[in-house]
């Protein structure tokens, strides 16, 4: 498994230039601010969870060619849908914080994959529950 491409480098680069065409970065935010972003978004994953909300299945997304969203129309219908089926639940508040930490490590020029790979290589290493109770 950490040999295989897992492209977070470029859907890192693609969440930062979205955050930039976004206008997220046309004033100076500290690196505490962004981070504290991220916790936030770890926050409304708590709350979700704890109102059970929870993606729909049962929507028209899954089958959905959302790899072009520039007719009216079609742009439209998906974000119906997906306010409908997806938006503010528990899966919809973990892309968010994945996003971000996306975004931030593009921003800072961080190797992502690589990071990770290291990590998990590093976890695979370690004792159980690496020598704690939890």
């Amino acid at each position: 498994m950490l040999n295989k491409k897992i492209m977070l480098n470029e859907l890192s680069k693609q969440a930062y230039q979205n955050a930039k065409d976004k206008g997220f970065y046309e004033s100076q935010i500290e690196m505490g601010t962004r981070l504290a972003l991220i916790h936030s978004e770890v926050s409304e994953a708590l709350e979700a969870d704890r109102k059970n909300k929870f993606a729909s299945k049962d929507r028209n997304l899954q089958d959905m060619d959302i790899s072009d969203l520039s007719d009216v129309q079609t742009k439209l219908y998906f974000r119906q849908e997906f306010e409908v089926s997806i938006k503010d639940t528990f899966e919809d508040e973990l892309a968010d914080i994945m996003i971000r930490v996306m975004d931030l490590a593009a921003f800072k020029g961080i190797d992502l994959e690589y990071h990770i790979k290291m990590k998990m290589a590093y976890n695979s290493t370690r004792d159980y529950k690496h020598g704690k109770s939890y």
